[in-house]
């Protein structure tokens, strides 16, 4: 996107280097990493990055409203609401497909939005990797509202953790150890101390949850919740003593309920040049005569499963539950990476924290996706290379 950055990237990358890059997290963290990490990260200039500032602000314009919690209280499914929600998140990811404007000006278009966690601990180790073994220019950085990288490990600890010793604070995810995002786990661990725990070992008395490791148990206070419902569904004959639905006396961070609050079921609400036009689909009277250029996404979904590219009609009258879809303006990504033997696409996330009593979420840091298929995501990218997650230096 940055030519001169590009070509002097390009030109001086090697499989070699890049071999020795990957070499490095295997060995930082053996067994852990499990999904592709692309060659090159992804150099976003000035202008791109203030339209992307600028979407999002309007986006959180719309999540800090105060009617928000009304508006949204039809997103959370039945059977699936979690007691004792906070006032807001304490995460939100706001997804950007890269595309152009009229004029072949680049312009970020909403993809999705999750009142949920990411990989904040991969982000922050990947980007030191990234300029420990490939030329990133000054001027450039990953972060946003915090001035070094140990600022924002201070912010992370200080939401997730809080004045709790970290034993008594839980990463909760259902077989934490066959999860794709494992490595993750394995990084916020050694960045603040605290287990990834199977919901399976979950031991409760009452309102008290436990767990146990090397021989002692645990009280746990905290819970930073990387697991999601749709998950749970793959394991239907799952036994648990702990419920994400019991009323339990523990402080969520990432209270479940918000996964749903802040989705695709947001999207209907926002209003701007960088939100594609989306509706609920029991809420179109009339189908567009255009449906070639529309796109049917389930609400209550994760990692683009369900997600229909090519609809008609009948595939819409088929539906029988069309509350729980969402018919959305199909975006159109534009190839802006150059790579060495063509063009790739990108999605850049922008990734926020809100502590408990900010009026506003604090934007710390980013990861980016590459493709040259379809859709992005693995399964969509099998076979190619410049490919992947990464992480965007912003120009400053």
């Amino acid at each position: 996107m940055i030519q001169s950055i590009r070509q002097a990237y390009n030109e001086a990358f090697s499989p070699e280097n890049y071999r020795a890059f990957l070499d490095q997290i295997h060995h930082d963290y053996p067994g852990q990493l499990d999904f592709r990490v692309a060659e090159t990260p992804v150099f976003v200039p000035l202008a791109l990055k203030n339209r992307i500032l600028e979407a999002c602000d309007s986006i959180v314009d719309t999540i800090t409203d105060e009617q928000f919690k009304a508006w949204s209280e039809g997103a959370i499914p039945p059977g699936q609401r979690v007691p004792n929600e906070n006032e807001h998140t304490s995460f939100l990811a706001i997804d950007f497909a890269i595309c152009k404007d009229k004029n072949g000006d680049l312009l970020p278009q909403l993809i999705e939005l999750q009142g949920f966690p990411s990989i904040f601990g991969f982000q922050s180790y990947l980007s030191g990797n990234f300029r420990n073994y490939f030329p990133i220019p000054d001027g450039f950085n990953h972060l946003f509202d915090v001035d070094s990288d140990e600022t924002y490990r201070q912010h992370l600890r200080r939401l997730i953790i809080g004045t709790e010793p970290p034993e008594q604070v839980i990463l909760l995810e259902i077989y934490p150890e066959k999860q794709k995002t494992r490595i993750d786990f394995a990084i916020t661990h050694q960045m603040l101390g605290i287990e990834a725990v199977c919901l399976t070992n979950i031991q409760k008395e009452g309102r008290k949850l436990f767990y146990e490791k090397d021989g002692q148990r645990y009280h746990i206070k905290r819970i930073y919740n990387r697991l999601i419902f749709d998950e749970l569904e793959n394991f239907p004959e799952l036994k648990t003593a702990f419920s994400l639905t019991d009323d339990v006396d523990v402080e969520w961070i990432g209270h479940p309920n918000w996964f749903f609050r802040i989705s695709k079921h947001t999207l209907p609400l926002l209003n701007s040049p960088y939100v594609p036009t989306s509706q609920y689909l029991d809420q179109v009277k009339t189908y567009p005569d255009d449906l070639e250029n529309y796109v049917l996404k389930p609400l209550f979904s994760f990692a683009g499963s369900g997600v229909m590219l090519n609809i008609s009609k009948e595939d819409l009258d088929s539906i029988s539950d069309k509350e729980n879809y969402l018919l959305q303006k199909k975006v159109k990504y534009e190839p802006v990476i150059q790579s060495p033997d063509g063009l790739v696409k990108c999605e850049i996330r922008m990734l926020y924290i809100w502590h408990e009593k900010d009026p506003r979420p604090t934007l710390l840091t980013n990861l980016a996706r590459l493709s040259r298929g379809e859709m992005i995501g693995v399964r969509f990218n099998k076979d190619f290379d410049w490919v992947g997650g990464t992480v965007c230096f912003f120009e400053e």
